[in-house]
């Protein structure tokens, strides 16, 4: 039986990192390693002759790094892009402004306990470069839009009334892109946001303190004890699982590891679930574009306890796993385009 291989580039200075993520994914008999460049500039001519279906791209590179390679290819030539990146307080920088850029995912080079770290960073990599194979970008092209949209003001005033309220929203791959042009668009006094976005540690201090420099919310990353209320959006740590919790007239926050759910710390489904308890009908759940499943529970819990629930849309979802999947499982009440989704939000919360 045929297999219709992936076809993958792979971009990196280093002619070891190339050799070793050439033969890591080729391990995979699903995937087909079609050429290896050592820069930007040699990539651009591998992808008109070779056209990949998904690249891996070095976060640092000489020349040209990949986050301005991305920012001239994704306008042009849109295509799934998974970055390999370090651990590094710029590795980490560089690696959130390439999801900026249009990057889909990525994954992080072993900083210790190499032989086991590469082991595992590879099996990762094959299992992101399939998701990327599926992923759409088409919404790219020839596009740069202004990502701070202050646009929503009628009713705002009356938003300052709905002090028991909560939004719960969650997101996978492409996640990144989809929040922002979400909660851009929130009012100041827009009741409180809690946000779990599939992101290891180390990544969502640093993409809260990029979106609190976008919204006219404030932004932070969660820790125990947190409040959630008007005027805040609290992000789940990457390695913690946040959960909802009501004590005496006011919402708070818990952070705590825990065993992977779905695969996933934090889980999608852990927040709803303890927003659909102790939230119940004042809450609106969002679920945004990503891989998996992660979530359709604890919308569905949301939406039994009388919850407005709304999902993002195949056409602009960078992957139509978790909305498809909580819309399916009777979660979702509607599917709406990303740039529908916060005047809906704004419009449930006044009704």
């Amino acid at each position: 039986m045929l297999v219709n291989k992936i076809k993958v580039l792979i971009i990196d200075d280093s002619s070891l990192v190339r050799k070793i993520l050439t033969e890591g994914l080729s391990k995979d008999p699903g995937i087909e390693v079609v050429g290896a460049a050592p820069d930007a500039y040699v990539a651009r001519d591998m992808i008109v002759d070779l056209k990949p279906q998904v690249l891996t791209l070095d976060v640092e590179m000489p020349r040209m790094d990949g986050v301005e390679f991305l920012r001239r290819l994704m306008p042009q030539y849109p295509m799934p892009v998974v970055m390999v990146s370090s651990l590094t307080q710029r590795g980490k920088q560089i690696t959130l402004d390439a999801l900026d850029a249009g990057a889909i995912d990525f994954v992080s080079k072993p900083s210790s306990n190499v032989a086991q770290g590469l082991s595992a960073m590879l099996m990762e990599l094959r299992t992101k470069v399939k998701i990327a194979s599926t992923a759409s970008v088409a919404h790219w092209k020839s596009k740069r839009d202004t990502l701070v949209e202050k646009g929503i003001v009628a009713g705002s005033k009356a938003l300052a009334e709905s002090t028991d309220k909560i939004i719960a929203i969650g997101a996978s791959t492409g996640g990144t892109e989809a929040i922002k042009r979400v909660i851009s668009r929130f009012p100041r006094n827009t009741p409180g946001v809690v946000i779990v976005q599939h992101m290891p540690p180390g990544f969502t201090k640093m993409f809260a303190q990029r979106l609190n420099e976008l919204c006219q919310m404030e932004v932070k990353e969660a820790t125990t004890g947190d409040r959630v209320m008007i005027g805040r959006i609290l992000l789940a740590p990457g390695d913690m699982h946040m959960k909802i919790l009501r004590s005496g007239g006011i919402y708070k926050v818990i952070c705590n590891p825990g065993e992977l759910v779905n695969g996933h710390c934090p889980s999608v489904d852990v927040l709803m679930d303890s927003v659909a308890t102790h939230v119940g009908g004042n809450a609106v759940g969002v679920m945004l574009t990503g891989m998996g499943k992660d979530g359709a529970k604890g919308m569905k819990s949301m939406h039994d306890e009388g919850a407005s629930t709304i999902a993002q849309d195949e056409a602009t979802s960078v992957v139509f796993g978790m909305p498809k999947e909580a819309y399916l499982n009777g979660g979702a009440e509607k599917l709406l385009p990303i740039d529908d989704i916060a005047p809906e939000v704004i419009k449930l919360l006044l009704d």
